[in-house]
């Protein structure tokens, strides 16, 4: 029997044994990855000690590369949460865009609010603010829970740095700058698409926000809030500094080659930037709670810590996949279906949908990807980057009732399972469709 086939067979029998433990028998993915990581290698033929020594490169490896960054962004966003500064972005977009566009306001800050903070916890802490303009504008719950959702994926699944966009930028080796600039841009449809859908589809679906607190009584119960230009400021500098250092690495030297190139190489460093995004964030926090700041920084620590070990797990795995000859085994395959950036994304559909969470679905679909992008012809920088957000508009593609995202929506927004469904599922199918067509549009410009 042909060894390519036999060594194809073993990866897809520990992948789908894989989904199979998190999805059924409801395992962490932490174990699960590993469990299929021990399958592969050892079922492969790399033995036992090479396969463990592969294992634990991976998982140290990757976490040397991203694991500051993930626990420093999560600091940020619990921060951002518990000051009240998401509530201030939330509420200087509205003064701009206007109470007549309530949704448009929803889909905004929902898509600035998910580059720090996970979806999920972005639309428990904008539900309020949600609902009162909700009550404010006469707009359906519906409308506006589906562009609050919907302005929080976009960014949540492609823009670094989020785990999993941070987690794709290291294991295809893309360059992280260009990846935030691009991804920034590819979003921007793909918000619109959401916004669109709420006001057009789901708008025939009322839901009535009930008694709830007026915006200005929310906004009171805060207190002071902080203001605009510090509550942006963790978000926005760090996104900056790491673009420049990108720029600065251009092949044109645009900075020249002395002490500026290499001060922004140094603040822009992804290390570095996310630090001074954390120093930011530590101003944001009140000065009857500073004497709790401990806490605080703590409490984004432990909520990392899971997303964390799922990264190195997922590196682990990588590893293993990386170490094998599967570049050989599918390099004649694939190119002659000529697929490009459609490989990844229906991997990551599959993924995503089988298994519910999108961060696992893109950690798994990166590792799958990263040992096959030489043989596929995607080297440069941009191509790197495409490939990078195929896989995160895969992982958009679709929450339904597997995915923890589709349950806080519909139970901060008091939308039965069926509404539920047709807003939320229906909403994330439609913004992946436009992620694919603009990433495969760009990639048909610029590869």
């Amino acid at each position: 029997m042909d060894q390519g086939f036999v060594l194809f067979g073993i990866i897809i029998i520990g992948v789908v044994g894989m989904i199979i433990l998190i999805s059924k028998f409801k395992w962490h993915p932490f174990i699960a990855m590993l469990v299929a990581a021990y399958f592969i290698g050892m079922t492969s033929g790399l033995g036992v000690n090479r396969t463990i020594d592969v294992i634990r490169a991976g998982f140290g490896g990757i976490l040397g590369n991203i694991g500051i960054v993930i626990a420093s962004w999560t600091i940020i966003g619990i921060i951002l949460e518990k000051s009240g500064a998401a509530l201030t972005m939330a509420n200087f977009i509205l003064g701009i865009v206007g109470n007549k566009r309530a949704a448009l306001t929803m889909s905004l800050s929902g898509y600035i609010t998910g580059i720090p903070v996970f979806c999920d916890s972005g639309f428990v802490v904008l539900s309020p603010i949600n609902r009162a303009l909700a009550k404010k504008s006469g707009v359906s719950l519906a409308v506006m829970a589906t562009a609050l959702s919907s302005g929080l994926y976009a960014t949540h699944c492609l823009v670094p740095p989020t785990p999993g966009p941070i987690f794709i930028a290291g294991a295809l080796e893309a360059d992280l700058g260009l990846m935030i600039l691009v991804g920034l841009v590819v979003t921007i449809p793909i918000m619109l698409a959401g916004y669109f859908y709420a006001t057009k589809v789901t708008s025939r679906y009322q839901i009535n926000p009930g008694d709830t607190a007026d915006l200005d009584d929310l906004l009171q119960q805060y207190g002071q809030l902080p203001s605009v230009l510090r509550s942006f400021a963790p978000i926005l500098t760090p996104i900056i500094l790491i673009a420049l250092k990108s720029v600065s690495d251009f092949p044109t030297r645009p900075f020249g080659e002395g002490f500026i190139r290499e001060f922004f190489n140094f603040i822009g460093n992804p290390i570095t930037a996310l630090l001074l995004g954390v120093g930011l964030a530590i101003t944001l926090i009140p000065k009857k709670e500073k004497p709790n700041t401990f806490n605080w920084i703590s409490d984004g620590i432990i909520h990392s810590a899971s997303i964390l070990v799922i990264t190195g797990a997922g590196g682990s795995l990588g590893e293993v996949l990386r170490t094998l000859p599967i570049a050989d085994v599918l390099r004649d395959s694939l190119l002659s279906y000529n697929l490009g950036l459609l490989i990844p994304f229906i991997i990551a559909v599959l993924l995503k949908t089988a298994m519910g969470a999108s961060t696992v679905a893109m950690i798994i679909t990166a590792t799958m990807m990263a040992p096959i992008m030489i043989p596929l012809g995607y080297t440069s920088a941009i191509a790197k980057v495409l490939m990078g957000l195929s896989i995160g508009a895969g992982s958009m593609v679709v929450s339904h009732a597997n995915d923890s995202y589709f349950w806080v929506v519909s139970q901060f927004s008091d939308m039965d399972k069926t509404t539920a469904y047709k807003c939320q599922t229906g909403v994330t199918l439609v913004q992946g469709v436009v992620a694919i067509t603009t990433i495969m549009i760009l990639g048909a410009i610029f590869i």
